[in-house]
């Protein structure tokens, strides 16, 4: 949200906004000339002409009872996010897991690349303190959301997904429900477009057969048409080859560790490929990528232990985090 409202007020908007505690986002906001109210009140609506909320946001909201009686309308995140894509060629990331990160690293190697993208992602990219990036190119990066199956707005161009996670049952109620939403994302990108699937999560490499575009696979099966090989740990980064049908296309280095990173660095080089991106930037892209705040960040030392902060909080991603720790460090952690 907060990075829809960077782009709109960069792009000449007068923006408003609320949150319910003060955070580094609200501060941000504000330091760019943007109004912040912390608490949501039906005063805020003020003179607004349109009012975009966040999948967490209710219909009994104050701010929303109150747009709906002044007849303003009250569109999701997704809806909006796809008026800005629309004089662009959208790149969209959806996924229970890795989301931002796999966005991110789009951006980074789009961005060494030449290609100048805009990207609006989840988290804060340490390389400019922000969740956005205002580029001049004709490509939008950004996150879908798929919790209350508003990515069903967006038209991507190219649509990835990451995994599908048994998550937001209190929208989908049926992993049925939740697998078909999935499947209509992917099948949404134009005869020009392509979808990008992850071979490695099971939900997604089932769908391959009910995907009508065009698609590539990622992963590390033989199976996978980008593919990684000889994985090896090196510090607080990963080295692997790079296998695109097949043919080595060379060695890469990531300052991210974890199988789980390799697999976000292929869908992104999945992307960039399509894009035709050449080997040598995709090979800048990514050995320059500077991370996200509060992905693995580390904080300090303290009596000789390391701290790091992480922002996952599902099973899945808190099992992959640690695993990732074991394999890159030696001793206890």
């Amino acid at each position: 949200m907060s990075g829809i409202a960077e782009v709109l007020h960069n792009l000449g908007y007068d923006i408003t906004g609320s949150d319910l505690k003060e955070s580094s986002n609200t501060r941000r906001l504000r330091e760019m000339g943007i109004k912040v109210f912390i608490g949501h009140n039906a005063a805020n609506v003020d003179s607004a002409h349109v009012v975009v909320v966040s999948s967490a946001v209710k219909e009994d909201n104050p701010e929303v009872v109150e747009a709906t009686r002044r007849s303003i309308p009250v569109i999701p995140r997704a809806e909006m996010l796809a008026e800005l894509g629309r004089l662009k060629y959208s790149i969209l990331v959806a996924g229970s897991h890795g989301k931002t990160t796999t966005t991110s690293l789009i951006s980074s190697i789009l961005s060494n690349s030449g290609i100048d993208p805009t990207v609006v992602i989840g988290g804060r990219l340490k390389s400019t303190g922000s969740n956005v990036r205002l580029g001049q190119g004709e490509f939008l990066v950004a996150e879908a959301d798929e919790s209350d199956g508003s990515f069903l707005k967006l038209s991507p161009t190219i649509a990835l997904a990451t995994n599908v996670d048994r998550e937001h049952m209190d929208f989908f109620k049926t992993m049925d429900s939740l697998y078909a939403a999935f499947r209509e994302f992917l099948n949404k990108v134009p005869f020009y477009g392509v979808s990008v699937v992850c071979y490695e999560d099971v939900f997604l490499r089932n769908m391959i057969s009910d995907i009508r575009r065009k698609h590539i696979t990622y992963g590390f099966s033989k199976n996978a048409d980008i593919r990684a090989d000889n994985i090896k740990s090196e510090g607080l980064g990963t080295r692997f080859n790079l296998i695109v049908d097949g043919d080595l296309r060379g060695e890469l280095f990531v300052p991210v560790i974890g199988k789980h990173n390799v697999l976000n660095c292929l869908g992104a080089i999945a992307v960039a490929l399509e894009l035709h991106v050449d080997f040598n930037g995709i090979m800048e892209g990514l050995s320059t990528f500077t991370g996200i705040h509060r992905r693995f960040e580390f904080k300090g030392e303290v009596g000789g232990i390391k701290v790091y902060d992480d922002y996952g909080h599902h099973p899945t991603e808190l099992r992959a985090t640690i695993g990732a720790i074991r394999d890159a460090f030696d001793g206890r952690i």
